[in-house]
């Protein structure tokens, strides 16, 4: 009903305005003194000019809208619709013979444009005043005065006037300083934070700056903790889909902030090459770097994703989500094991997918050290299963996720996804298939990331258990992994294993401490961090590379070639064979280390009880059994 008396109003308001427009037009063109035979042509053509006017300003919807949240959208209807009233009405008396200045058609145009606009600003300026007086507002301070601060300070103006107060700007370009940006000053740069919200009574921080670095970023969080207010950051670069920056993004300062790096610049159409238009299969599509791989293949228009994975919830959620925001893409959500042969090989032929991005793994280091049959069946069986099924059904590119564990490995899960790389680089040497790997360190955010398990500790009151005082950790995010291995992918000629740039080790008693400080705590004060020893399988430092590879460089300056040696294809067929006839947990890490000899486990190197040394031997035998025959008849199985 206020709507209705609302549009009822404002038809009357452009009734009069129309209606008196062509009039004072007159009046301006000829300086007051105004011909009497023009006064009767117009006062005659009145109800008809009228008429025209507010059928097309009904028809551009200028009575079905909430000017109180008008913009340069609303704006712009209004030049239409007057436009196109204005060109009716030309015609209109063109046709009926009526002999009018020009001019008057160009003044009554740019009139009604003026005061039909100013009466809806009216509309808008009376809303901000009455909610200003109704509703406590927050005073604002944006950190950050370009683009991203632009849309920010815009949807504060045009969607939370009633309860935020945007009080200006800070940034530390010298050309901004007391410059004006909707309606707000450029304050001073981030060293004057301080004295910016105690001088302005500052409630609320918000850090616009999505491209920041991690250590600027510290630098400006420290400075604004200092405060006391509130503090809010838009989404990173790799977070945020289409470039467009909202209100409701705004989160908390997360450790993943403190880490940022530069942001990674992707050659898309060389990307876009490879996936466009091509059936794409990712295993492991529920995890999360499956899942964040297959949303950024999603924004590539694929011809169809296959989502495989073994958990039927993860697929299902993936497979909803991007349903929901890719309403025209083919997707086909697979529950499969990768190490089923049989059923892998019936995916396989029956989707035939042209790119594979094998993510299935197991990644638990302690839970591997005690359990090595399942991450050898798993890590390094499943990868070789999925890698001949790619070679049977004529995949293009097939790229396997690795890790830096799988460098002088020292766990179960290291040394299985080295083996799983030597598969893969094996079966590129035998395949029209292009096939590499892609190895890299922690991803924050994702399901083993130790981020979830210490904010589960402070939650509960401490203490945040840490394994050693000087553990160190490559780290990188999950959207800056998925979009560098989509990068590598199209840099892959077939064979290598990729290494990313992971920027420098980050300790995790660092870590603890920041997500310590950005609860509102003090560490070892408010939470206590404790160290309780290396766990089975674990290292201080990971490693990217071993001391004798080295890296050749390519096209991205993120992405290296790593020199691996090249392994005697026959033996290497041969270890795997004696790998999976093998029945012990001993008798596996015997033959890891056969096939991995970089691989130091804390157990004892010799096999017990019954099993013996696997010897090479130069007539090919093993216990006096022919070692070939031994492995046909092992793969026959």
């Amino acid at each position: 009903m206020r709507r209705r008396v609302v549009s009822l109003c404002l038809l009357l308001i452009d009734s009069v305005i129309v209606a008196i427009v062509p009039f004072i037009a007159l009046y301006l063109r000829f300086e007051g003194t105004v011909d009497k035979r023009y006064l009767d042509l117009v006062f005659g053509y009145s109800p008809e000019i009228v008429l025209i006017r507010l059928v097309t300003f009904y028809l551009f919807g200028l009575y079905q809208r909430l000017w109180r949240y008008a913009s340069i959208h609303e704006l712009l209807g209004i030049v239409f619709a007057v436009t196109i009233s204005s060109c009716i009405i030309g015609v209109y008396m063109y046709s009926t013979g009526a002999n009018l200045p020009r001019s008057i058609s160009i003044i009554s145009w740019l009139l009604v444009i003026v005061l039909v606009g100013a009466s809806r600003l009216c509309i808008r300026i009376l809303h901000f005043i009455r909610q200003t007086k109704r509703a406590k507002t927050t005073n604002t301070v944006i950190v950050g005065a370009g683009d991203a601060g632009a849309m920010i300070a815009r949807e504060i103006y045009h969607r939370y006037c009633d309860t935020k107060k945007l009080i200006g700007f800070i940034d530390d370009d010298t050309y901004k300083q007391n410059q004006m940006l909707f309606g707000a000053k450029v304050l001073g740069n981030c060293q004057e934070i301080k004295r910016i919200a105690v001088e302005y009574k500052v409630n609320e921080i918000i850090i616009a700056i999505p491209s920041i670095g991690g250590a600027q970023l510290r630098e400006i969080v420290q400075g604004c903790k200092q405060t006391g207010c509130a503090v809010k950051i838009v989404p990173g670069i790799y977070e945020l889909i289409d470039g467009k920056i909202t209100v409701q993004q705004l989160r908390d300062v997360d450790l993943e902030d403190l880490l940022r790096r530069e942001p990674v610049k992707l050659d898309l159409k060389q990307i876009a090459g490879y996936l466009t238009g091509k059936r794409v299969l990712v295993t492991g599509a529920g995890g999360s770097i499956g899942s964040e791989l297959c949303r950024q293949i999603a924004k590539l228009s694929p011809s169809e994703i296959v989502l495989l994975g073994k958990g039927e919830n993860s697929i299902y959620e993936i497979d909803r989500e991007l349903r929901e925001k890719y309403s025209g893409l083919k997707l086909e959500p697979v529950i499969a094991d990768v190490r089923d042969n049989n059923r892998i090989n019936d995916i396989f032929t029956r989707l035939k997918p042209e790119v594979v991005f094998h993510a299935a793994a197991h990644k638990h280091v302690p839970l591997m050290e005690a359990q090595p049959e399942e991450a050898v069946r798993n890590n390094v069986f499943g990868t070789k299963t999925v890698a001949e099924a790619a070679d049977k059904a004529g995949t293009g590119i097939f790229i396997m996720i690795s890790t830096d564990k799988a460098v002088n490995p020292t766990s179960v899960m290291g040394a299985t996804k080295r083996v799983a790389e030597l598969v893969i680089q094996n079966m590129n040497r035998v395949s029209s298939t292009r096939f590499a790997a892609v190895r890299f360190g922690n991803v924050l955010g994702s399901r083993g990331s130790v981020v979830p398990l210490f904010k589960k500790q402070i939650a509960k009151g401490g203490p945040i258990t840490i394994t050693h005082p000087d553990m160190k950790r490559y780290f990188m995010t999950i959207p800056e992994a998925t979009q560098l291995v989509l990068q590598a992918g199209a840099l892959a000629n077939g064979g290598e294993v990729f290494v990313l740039d992971m920027g420098e080790p980050v300790k995790i008693v660092d870590m603890a401490s920041d997500l310590i400080e950005l609860s509102g705590l003090e560490p070892g004060k408010d939470i206590e961090i404790k160290f309780t020893g290396l766990r089975p399988g674990e290292k201080l430092f990971e490693e990217l590379l071993t001391a004798e590879e080295g890296t050749t460089s390519t096209k991205h300056e993120k992405i290296y070639v790593a020199n691996l040696k090249a392994v005697d294809m026959q033996q290497f067929q041969l270890g795997l064979g004696y790998l999976r006839a093998a029945l012990h947990s001993e008798e596996i890490i015997f033959n890891l280390t056969t096939l991995v000899p970089t691989y130091l486990h804390s157990r004892e190197r010799n096999c017990v009880g019954n099993t013996k040394k696997a010897n090479f031997d130069v007539k090919g035998e093993l216990n006096g059994v022919p070692v070939q025959h031994q492995a046909e008849q092992i793969y026959a199985s």
